[in-house]
């Protein structure tokens, strides 16, 4: 190579680096979603995550709302009931998980009170929701919090059933068959 040539060739600019890494899986699920692709159970199959990860990824986007489940963040409302809720419940410790408790049984009572039923089953859905992600972590003690006092909302709701029945509801009976909603 003549001198001539090394020089030029010494000046000339680098290149750019092409990356090679692959994009994020929250850029994947985002960029999906803005192509047209707006079903969360379809983006998930493709990118290979859980439904509650791509559901949140796009709720934190500002791009979806109104997709729940056990890991989606009770912050993004679900229905009139979630204001009462939203980022006032946890599972930390014990404490936390008993403030939480009282927190969720004072609204149950306001809500048995005023005969709103919806008020109460969002109550109840709450204490479950909390119950299923301490356990599901690992924190069996703050866990069983939640599940005390879904246990005895549960002993309510059968003693009703007994009374309103009549008859003694055992193992062998349960509550009967459920049934269909028009």
């Amino acid at each position: 190579m003549s001198s001539k040539a090394k020089k030029s060739a010494d000046a000339a600019p680098p290149q750019p680096r092409r990356s090679t890494s692959k994009p994020s899986k929250k850029d994947q699920i985002v960029s999906l979603f803005l192509s047209g692709m707006g079903e969360i159970e379809d983006i998930a199959v493709i990118t290979g995550a859980r439904p509650s990860y791509v559901a949140s990824v796009l709720q934190g986007a500002g791009l979806h709302s109104g997709y729940f489940d056990l890991y989606t963040s009770t912050a993004h409302p679900q229905n009139v009931y979630s204001k009462f809720f939203a980022n006032k419940l946890g599972f930390k410790d014990v404490e936390t998980a008993a403030e939480s408790v009282g927190l969720i049984d004072r609204l149950y009572r306001q809500f048995e009170f005023a005969g709103d039923r919806a008020g109460q089953h969002h109550a109840l859905q709450m204490a479950l929701t909390m119950f299923d992600r301490a356990r599901w972590t690992g924190k069996g003690r703050e866990a069983e919090v939640f599940l005390n006092w879904l246990t005895a909302r549960l002993g309510e709701a059968a003693l009703d059933l007994e009374e309103a029945s009549g008859e003694n509801l055992d193992e062998d009976t349960g509550a009967g068959d459920p049934e269909t909603l028009p």
